[in-house]
């Protein structure tokens, strides 16, 4: 457990709200939905991506996501040897269009709640917790999860895309949003959980907690099925790798699922009980 945000001067209160991401922390277990649509986009311009290659950069805005892995050396080197120039913003911009009406059936293929994610906001609620989300979705792919996970019962206050505010992550402004429309302050009573680096940055970006999900989501990567099919021992392994990288990318707290987040709430509402006066953001600059 790393250590946390201070309090601002007066304020000794409890959390007022959690801000969730959605694929690999809610809905679709291992975070499957966006790497087989960004793997197939890639394969169409016959660059056969690696799911290290695809899921280094997971949580941006898809457009950034795609320009991400253009950038690295490897794919950059073929895609030069396959179309005769390095790859420009041109080729971002085509791969993403291709990549936008190939989502939306993967996304309701891959759009069940992850498991016991209805009983933590259950939870959540019985705590008088508002209840937001993020996402490196655009907003038209972000509704049909929304409506999808309304079906199943999660019904979060506020989900917003980085079109909804100007820009993605790891910029903190989906989170500045949810607050205002939440109308929670100050931000360090808001958790935010995710599942990639990026999440975990756009918390700290915000001055919010950032709770890391290392199980259920992108830094293990593998279907509810794969993962309950392996050994103990290499789902301890996986795991274990997962919390280390969230933790490197600065989460306060890493937790296996959502399910398993009241304990970190818990804490975190003694260290806001207790905590001093003077408060400090973990990163000033967005």
């Amino acid at each position: 457990m790393s250590k946390g945000n201070q309090c601002p001067a007066g304020y000794k209160g409890r959390l007022q709200a959690v801000i969730l991401d959605w694929a690999g922390t809610t809905v679709d277990f291992g975070s499957l939905a966006p790497v087989r649509t960004l793997q197939h986009v890639f394969a169409r311009a016959d660059i056969a991506l690696t799911e290290f290659e695809t899921r280094q950069d997971m949580g941006l805005p898809k457009k950034d996501h795609i320009g991400q892995i253009l950038s690295m050396n490897r794919i950059a080197e073929e895609w030069k040897r396959l179309h005769g120039h390095f790859p420009g913003e041109a080729d971002v911009a085509l791969l993403y269009q291709q990549f936008v009406p190939l989502q939306p059936s993967c996304l309701l293929e891959y759009s069940s709640n992850i498991p016991g994610v209805i009983e933590a906001i259950e939870r959540f609620r019985g705590r008088g917790l508002k209840i937001g989300t993020t996402t490196g979705y655009t907003r038209e792919m972000l509704d049909l999860l929304v409506e999808a996970s309304r079906k199943a019962g999660f019904i979060p206050d506020c989900h917003l895309s980085p079109s909804d505010v100007g820009a993605g992550r790891p910029r903190p402004f989906m989170i500045y949003e949810n607050a205002v429309r939440l109308k929670v302050y100050p931000l360090v009573a808001i958790a935010k959980i995710g599942d990639t680096p990026a999440d975990i940055q756009e918390g700290l970006n915000a001055g919010t907690w950032s709770i890391g999900v290392a199980a259920t989501g992108n830094m293990t990567g593998l279907s509810q099925k794969e993962f309950d099919a392996l050994s103990a021992s290499r789902r301890q392994t996986l795991v274990t790798k997962a919390r280390a990288e969230l933790y490197k990318a600065g989460a306060h707290y890493v937790v296996d699922s959502v399910a398993d987040v009241d304990p970190v709430l818990d804490d975190i509402d003694t260290r806001l009980k207790s905590a001093g006066a003077a408060y400090q953001p973990i990163h000033e600059n967005a």
